[in-house]
């Protein structure tokens, strides 16, 4: 694909990391900065915004070269029936990838607000999105827009350029997607269910407002995104993910199913777990404590104690 791209000078920034060939899943604004003029580099600004339009705040500065997502309006997730949050038919987010002019050759660089844990849960879920389509060759650029501004990286404004479409084929993947049946086979065959939603929801003590119901699924641990996601936007490393599953008696690898309240932050839990420590048999719940508890009416479990604290 072919877009001009201005690249202000990069020189400040230095990357051990700045000649490795494959597609990292968390990459820093020094490798990025390297990369701007590939043309095999696609960097998705996925920033979403509460007031006003995510658009207007796209226009006010965003990593040169950028193509823009609303995460939460540009069809990244979709209602299947009675369940929020859920992954679109293979169709439509072939479709949409297509329409951002990113094609099966690109190198996908996702740029979120970089401010809080749940930032990067939007990061996360577009992540888990690409794998499951079969397109590995993504990254998240670590810290976010925010975090490439305060590491002095050259900022764009204006509406930035209308992506040419391109044609992107999917490969789905039904090993990264659990379902409600799945989840139910897991609770029978001791497979390790990981709520990632705040240690309140996971006790009971807080009843989530979209889900109406407290408590975890029964026999679930609690890894919370916002200890995984440190500073609001710094995922840990393998070494301190190991020693959080230690303190759970959770094996760092093994197959383990990551859900949440609709698979936001779950997503957070499935790309720790999965990425960075490196367990390909991990899998994510989309349907969540909203399918779970709200939809199907499963039981609960209230004052869970199998946390990391």
């Amino acid at each position: 694909m072919s877009r001009h791209v201005f690249l202000a000078a990069s020189a400040v920034f230095v990357s051990s990391t700045a000649l490795a060939g494959a597609a990292e899943p968390l990459v820093d604004s020094a490798w990025l900065a390297q990369r701007l003029e590939r043309q095999d580099v696609v960097v998705l600004d996925i920033r979403d915004a509460e007031d006003g339009s995510s658009a207007a705040l796209f226009a006010e500065g965003h990593v040169p070269g950028s193509i823009h997502s609303d995460y939460a309006k540009g069809g990244w997730r979709t209602t299947s029936g009675r369940i929020v949050g859920m992954l679109p038919p293979v169709a439509e987010v072939e479709a949409l990838i297509g329409r951002l002019g990113i094609d099966n050759d690109d190198h996908v660089v996702i740029v979120g607000h970089g401010k809080t844990s749940s930032d990067f849960g939007a990061s996360t879920r577009v992540f888990w999105t690409f794998d499951v389509m079969g397109h590995e060759n993504v990254s998240i650029l670590e810290g976010g827009h925010a975090g490439w501004v305060a590491a002095g990286g050259p900022v764009e404004t204006g509406a930035g350029q209308t992506p040419e479409p391109a044609i992107f084929k999917a490969d789905f993947r039904p090993d990264l997607v659990a379902s409600l049946d799945d989840v139910k086979v897991a609770l029978d065959t001791g497979i390790p269910l990981v709520d990632a939603r705040p240690e309140g929801q996971y006790t009971g003590e807080v009843t989530p407002p979209n889900v109406g119901i407290a408590g975890t699924i029964p026999g679930a641990y609690s890894l919370p995104h916002d200890v995984v996601v440190l500073d609001g936007n710094d995922a840990i490393e393998e070494p301190q993910l190991d020693a959080l599953l230690a303190k759970l008696d959770l094996q760092p690898s093994g197959e383990k199913i990551a859900f949440c309240n609709t698979g936001h932050w779950a997503s957070i839990g499935w790309f720790l777990l999965n990425k960075v420590g490196n367990d390909p048999s991990v899998r994510m719940y989309d349907g969540s404590m909203y399918e779970w508890a709200k939809v199907e009416g499963e039981q609960t479990e209230i004052g869970a104690d199998r946390t990391v604290n």
